[in-house]
């Protein structure tokens, strides 16, 4: 017995070895820092302080955030950013079935597309605050030539700001939900096609009988991806508008950053990252349990 149980173990050995790198690079950088701010997020504990500096002061830090305007804000502004996701998937999917069934040149019109999203953040943030400059851009000098005598200022303006940086991330983000969809809608067998043209079947019942519903996986997919990816909106905000005006467009991560290191809130900046963590595995779970419902496999 002790043979046959011990046979393997060169391969078994060899096999740690070879994943031991990526498993001591996963603990260090990823599961320390994690089991760390879940620690830190009970403390006041400020990182120049030192290892010596630890206060253990329960939930007090939970308190302070449920009750801090500023995190409200932001919490409310990321939940506004959410709907980003659902309209660009709409926009997505909409391109990709005019491209897919009606256009010539696909690859060149995929990649004009995609370019948005590979393209630097911060030059991305740049260019649209020339574009939404509220004398001078070009956005408001268009509205001016229409007629509008008092156009939006954008990001200089509280009521704008948010909506301004929610277009750009729909802009940045429909190159990779398109490429996605249209790999989804080449994996559609044509014969449904066919056979509903047979029947008579119109466009909008192909497109929402057949094509939604087999499309469903990859929108799963991109919904889940979406939704966890606008809690980490952080360059674009940093660069557009800092946050401002009035905090308009601060989000609960940025609002992290700013308390870790401007403020140097330690501990209060781990329990902002604690909260971020339980609100995306709610939104995850809901998720999962809602497509069952609703995703054809």
């Amino acid at each position: 017995m002790k043979k046959y149980r011990f046979k393997g173990w060169k391969e078994t050995f060899a096999g740690y070895i070879f994943i031991a790198p990526m498993l001591i690079g996963v603990t260090c950088l990823t599961v320390f820092p994690i089991l760390a701010s879940i620690f830190l997020s009970f403390t006041d504990w400020n990182f120049i302080t030192g290892i010596k500096g630890f206060n253990f002061i329960g939930l007090d830090n939970f308190k302070k955030l449920f009750s801090d305007s500023v995190f409200l804000k932001s919490l409310t502004n990321n939940l506004l950013i959410l709907l980003v996701v659902p309209i660009g998937l709409l926009i997505s999917l909409s391109l990709a079935v005019v491209i897919n069934k009606h256009v010539y040149l696909k690859d060149f019109f995929k990649v004009i597309y995609f370019m948005p999203y590979i393209s630097s953040v911060v030059a991305v943030a740049i260019v649209f605050q020339v574009l939404f400059h509220p004398t001078e851009g070009p956005v408001n000098q268009f509205l001016l030539s229409l007629g509008m005598e008092d156009p939006p200022k954008w990001i200089a303006d509280v009521n704008f700001a948010l909506p301004s940086v929610m277009i750009i991330l729909i802009w940045t983000n429909i190159g990779f939900q398109l490429i996605i969809y249209l790999a989804g809608l080449q994996n559609i067998p044509k014969e449904l096609y066919e056979a509903a043209d047979i029947d008579g079947a119109s466009a909008w019942y192909k497109f929402r009988k057949i094509t939604i519903p087999l499309v469903s996986p990859t929108t799963f997919l991109l919904l889940v991806t979406g939704l966890i990816g606008s809690f980490k909106v952080f360059d674009l905000i940093v660069v557009l508008t800092n946050g401002g005006p009035a905090n308009s467009t601060s989000l609960p991560v940025f609002y992290l950053y700013d308390q870790a290191f401007v403020e140097l809130r330690t501990g209060y900046a781990s329990t902002i990252a604690l909260v971020i963590f339980a609100l995306i595995f709610l939104i995850t779970v809901f998720q999962w349990i809602g497509q069952k419902k609703w995703v054809n496999y």
